[in-house]
């Protein structure tokens, strides 16, 4: 076996490890539960074998005999229906445990994705294996594990059953035994070839899924929806959507139907395998082998035998099944951000005396040759206004990715009060950063917490009412209906819809309501009225009292 082989099946049974424990710190007592409920439901069922066998047989005995024993009847029957009480409450808390621990590992498994997803650089969201990883990741995430639990436990749960059932075969006869295990073969290896086949048809259309999404995405989003209209593009979309799905579909049923054929004969091979041991019972009752309950009660062993060797297989091809799929999700999970913070990291100077240094900032884009800075210098010094000026694509928002440590520096460095950035701890960094971004988001919250976010930690009305007021966002707020309670946006009801304008206002100040040392404003006013513009440039000096303002603008003016 060659040595990526090895490492492959070393990784997948590590990610079989990884899943159980997973789902055991997902909730520990549910887990024990689930197991605890699967052994006992293996075990009745082979109970309720062996009762209905001694009441068949004790009525076959009361007829010959002609003697009706009514204590010993009502024995058996309390049996009987003890084991059916006893099994139906195990389906019922069977059927509760699994539901609450798919809520929770449904929410496990999305706050890990959304840490995950968070935590990575910039980079990787303009990498498109990235976008593939995480579209398998996510798209399986909410009911994968919880499949892969229940093709586990499944297992569990068949091989005690099997293994109460060919203790009951084997008083008749081990050939039965063979018979049963041997006709399920065929089922078996074809389970596991049509697991690893799906998957890898999966896995190798993952760009044409997404593409579908893509479409679907446009045709149903608020961001795309006036574009749509006004161009009258659903139709093309619609069209090519639909031409996407007709092909996936298309793949799916073709795949499917060749599949379904080697299914046919391993349907085929169990029949015959029935038909024979049928024939054996028959034999063997009619020769006074074994009795009527006996006969019941092998037949019933022989039928459930394969039933739980169908069961055994299910849960195995299931487990290989979602071991594949859950690769994807271990595969997302493990990747690794590149920009982190150093091990010792210098601390963030409590005030800021020299400023901030581009030296010789040179930088490329991961997997781009083409240089979007090369050489550039800059300093920006503390009460005071430094402009960035060019054209669209002098890369005057990367400088603004750069100094955030969203990306690094390909060549050169950027310096506060003559450190490295990359010798500050990320997160000290980042919090020493406010900003308003040209493509800010508009978040359907409350105009008090969209301004709030600016500092996340602290809530204080004076200082927001401040901060836009330096924006002069308060304009509009006060004519809202609950001011700044007022839900903002339309995704919600009873929400306030504003204008872009009016919208970057809000985004100004909430960048102010921090008190980071460092503002960085890219191109602020971009969406405001000429008045708006004016107003902010003449608050520009008061802005940067006590700041290093990094004002990025394509205005020559």
């Amino acid at each position: 076996m060659s040595n990526s082989r090895i490492k492959k099946r070393k990784a997948d049974l590590a990610n079989i490890r990884n899943s159980l424990v997973m789902m055991y710190r997902c909730d520990p007592k549910l887990f024990v539960s689930k197991i605890l409920i699967t052994v006992i439901q293996s075990v009745l069922p082979l109970i309720n074998l062996y009762i209905l066998k001694l009441l068949i047989d004790f009525v076959t005995h009361s007829i010959a005999n002609s003697n009706f024993h009514t204590v010993m009847a009502i024995r058996y029957v309390l049996y009987f229906c003890g084991i059916f009480i006893l099994t139906r409450l195990m389906t019922l808390a069977g059927r509760l445990v699994n539901t609450f621990l798919t809520q929770k590992l449904s929410d496990y498994i999305s706050n890990s994705l959304h840490l995950k997803s968070t935590e990575l650089d910039l980079a990787y969201y303009d990498n498109s294996e990235y976008h593939d990883t995480f579209h398998r990741a996510q798209q399986e995430a909410s009911y994968r594990p919880m499949q892969f639990l229940s093709s586990f436990t499944s297992i569990i749960g068949s091989v005690i059953s099997l293994a109460g059932t060919v203790v009951i075969l084997s008083s008749f006869s081990w050939l039965v035994i063979f018979v049963m295990l041997f006709a399920c073969l065929p089922d078996f290896f074809v389970k596991l070839y049509k697991s690893r086949k799906l998957y890898y048809w999966n896995k190798n259309h993952t760009q044409l899924f997404r593409s579908a999404n893509y479409l679907s995405a446009l045709l149903t989003n608020r961001a795309s929806a006036k574009e749509i209209r006004t161009f009258g593009l659903a139709g093309y979309f619609k069209t090519k959507f639909n031409r996407l799905r007709k092909v996936i579909r298309n793949q799916v049923v073709r795949i499917n139907m060749r599949l379904s054929i080697l299914d046919i004969l391993a349907i085929v091979f169990e029949t015959v395998a029935l038909f024979f041991i049928v024939i054996m019972l028959i034999r063997g009752t009619v020769g006074g082998a074994i009795t009527i309950g006996g006969f019941v009660m092998l037949f019933e062993a022989f039928r459930r035998g394969q039933s739980y060797v169908q069961s055994l297989i299910i849960g195995i091809s299931g487990l290989y099944d979602n071991k594949l799929f859950i690769r994807n999700l271990f595969e997302f999970l493990q990747l690794k951000p590149n920009i982190v913070s150093p091990d010792n990291p210098k601390p963030f100077p409590k005030k800021i005396i020299q400023g901030i240094e581009f030296r010789d900032v040179t930088f490329s884009y991961p997997d781009s040759s083409a240089h979007v800075l090369k050489n550039f210098k800059l300093t920006a010094t503390p009460n005071s206004v430094t402009t960035l000026r060019g054209e669209n694509g002098f890369g005057k928002t990367t400088l603004i990715k750069l100094l955030f440590r969203l990306y690094d520096c390909t060549e050169g460095g950027i310096y506060i009060d003559g450190t490295d950035i990359r010798e500050f701890d990320l997160f000290e960094l980042r919090k020493n950063i406010s900003v308003v971004f040209q493509d800010f988001i508009r978040y359907d919250f409350s105009v008090k917490e969209n301004i709030q976010l600016g500092e996340i930690e602290t809530l204080d009305d004076e200082r927001i009412a401040k901060s836009a007021s330096i924006s002069s966002a308060d304009e509009f707020i006060s004519r809202l209906p609950q001011g700044y309670d007022t839900r903002l946006g339309k995704y919600f009801s009873n929400s306030e819809d504003l204008s872009m304008g009016q919208w970057q206002k809000v985004a100004l100040a909430r960048a102010l309501y921090s008190q980071a040392p460092i503002l960085v404003l890219d191109e602020p006013t971009s969406w405001m009225d000429a008045r708006s513009t004016r107003e902010f440039y003449d608050k520009l000096n008061e802005i940067a009292q006590n700041r290093i303002v990094l004002l990025v603008t394509h205005d020559n003016g």
